[in-house]
């Protein structure tokens, strides 16, 4: 599921990261030894010293298996979207941190969680075929407006995922009427290339003018 998940992002975006997400991948023993504070269902690690990035990505091993049994390439409901998500923005992070990294790009982390969240959306409305509006304006209601945040983060966590929402759920309301209610997902698809490559200043300057 990982890897389909990452080569569908690269198709998406016409990138490549040169590096295989499912090589990366850590389970909950080897978090637990490296002592992180915090152990979310869905946690990319780094470090970065003079010999580079270090990179591992934790993603539940309980939603890997209820996405094996109800795979979203089927139908995509309410057995396994919560699971998908959770995934999506997994393998997100990790495609948007190497592929930056690879171009000698820095990358902050509410940089991650918007593109994240904007990950989600798309890939949820295409996941079964071409866009529809009706979906769309579900979609981001499910994922904008009916959502919690997490036990245990700290007020600078809590305000970067409150920033990256609101500007992912603009965003996805800016591509759903310009792009969704006419039909022109082709277009959609090219504008959110261009976004994709942007720095972050680029990205909230593009939410803002759309």
């Amino acid at each position: 599921m990982l890897a389909r998940l990452q080569q569908g992002l690269e198709r998406l975006y016409r990138i490549e990261t040169r590096a295989s997400v499912e090589d990366f991948l850590i389970d909950a023993e080897l978090r637990e030894r490296l002592g992180v504070e915090r152990a979310p269902r869905e946690q990319l690690l780094v470090t970065h010293d003079e010999d580079g990035l270090s990179v591992g990505l934790f993603v539940d091993e309980e939603a890997l298996s209820n996405l094996a049994a109800h795979d979203p390439a089927d139908r995509l409901d309410e057995r396994n979207l919560g699971d998908f998500l959770l995934a999506v923005e997994g393998v997100s992070h990790f495609v948007y941190l190497t592929w930056r990294a690879h171009h000698d790009h820095r990358v902050s982390a509410l940089e991650l969680e918007l593109q994240a969240e904007v990950d989600k959306y798309v890939t949820c409305l295409l996941c079964e075929g071409s866009g529809e509006a009706g979906r769309s304006a579900a979609l981001r209601r499910r994922l904008f407006e009916q959502f919690s945040f997490e036990d245990g983060l700290d007020e600078d966590e809590r305000d970067r995922y409150r920033v990256a929402n609101a500007n992912a759920h603009r965003y996805s309301a800016s591509l759903e009427r310009r792009f969704v209610r006419v039909g022109r997902i082709s277009g959609m698809l090219a504008e959110l290339r261009r976004f994709y490559r942007l720095p972050l200043g680029g990205k909230l300057d593009l939410i803002r003018a759309a």
